[in-house]
């Protein structure tokens, strides 16, 4: 796996590397001590999968909130989607700052969220299925999230999505 560090601190895509061969490919998609050596420490104890059905849908944008944050390793095993971090770590130099990158199933990206970062997608392509990897059971009562579209984030999206939730149109304006 290479680690390619983010303007996000703590923030990694995380590249494949892929062996061919006349069967196709293997690829490590997550090794605690490769992990590790990065000063990650990230040990999953659950596995989450969204499957997405049309082009255009938003989910997002969600994080947990203190003391049940999460740390996550996203990836796509089926289509494409264009991801969003959003750093609401306010002691963070990068504090609602945001970083985008595009995942699929053909490029074998990943992304690696440490706790406080929150998280959106907008999928490029029909049934698109993203995969999670996250080391903190999950606590509805910790359950939050930020507008896509909050002006508090200036966040630059490819387009604007033809499905998104109720619950995910109806986030309040954040209050710094």
């Amino acid at each position: 796996m290479k680690f390619i560090s983010t303007p996000i601190a703590g923030v990694f895509i995380i590249e494949q590397e892929r062996v061919f061969d006349v069967r196709g490919f293997f690829a490590r998609t997550y090794a605690l001590e490769e992990f590790a050596q990065q000063g990650i420490d990230f040990q999953p104890i659950q596995e989450s999968v969204s499957f997405n059905e049309k082009k255009a849908t938003l989910r997002g944008i969600h994080f947990q909130k203190f003391p049940d944050e999460e740390q996550k390793l996203v990836r796509v095993t089926q289509g494409e989607i264009y991801d969003v971090v959003l750093d609401l770590r306010k002691n963070s130099k990068t504090y609602l700052q945001s970083f985008s990158a595009e995942l699929s199933a053909e490029n074998g990206k990943a992304l690696f969220l440490p706790r406080g970062i929150a998280h959106g997608f907008l999928t490029f392509s029909d049934n698109a299925e993203v995969l999670y990897l996250i080391d903190t059971p999950y606590k509805p009562r910790s359950a939050s999230g930020v507008r896509w579209d909050d002006l508090a984030f200036n966040i630059k999206w490819p387009s604007s999505p033809e499905i998104i939730s109720e619950k995910d149109k109806s986030w309040p304006d954040y209050e710094k």
